[in-house]
């Protein structure tokens, strides 16, 4: 019998790789979006730690200004969002490319954990 740990990588494999490929078109207008409303990578990463302490690297889309002094400057008018960046973040779909850490094994769409409550409670 499979071990649960390994059905779930395998869950989160063909989930990831299922909305990847049907977000692709998607991911390529708002990589094209972003590059078109403000100089700067398409993507930025983010540093977090992830089970037993493990640093990890979450990769989103780029939604605030990429220049470092210009950006320091509009935090303090909360203007330091580019236009895209605030659709994406209002809709939250800055958080799609984060599918690329799930494949790597870095971050999970199924939780098998049993430690935690059931929802009803």
């Amino acid at each position: 019998m499979p071990r649960p740990d390994r059905i779930k990588r395998i869950c989160d494999l063909m989930i990831a790789c299922a909305l990847i490929v049907f977000t692709l078109p998607l991911l390529m207008i708002i990589a094209l979006a972003i590059k078109l409303d403000s100089p700067g990578p398409i993507f930025s990463r983010h540093e977090r730690l992830g089970l037993g302490d493990r640093r990890i690297r979450l990769l989103k889309f780029r939604t605030i200004v990429h220049d470092p002094q210009r950006a320091r400057s509009l935090a303090r008018h909360n203007t330091h969002l580019t236009r895209v960046g605030s659709f994406l973040r209002y809709t939250e779909i800055d958080d799609l490319p984060q599918l690329v850490n799930v494949l790597r094994g870095e971050l999970s769409l199924v939780d098998t954990s049993r430690d935690r409550p059931d929802f009803l409670g």
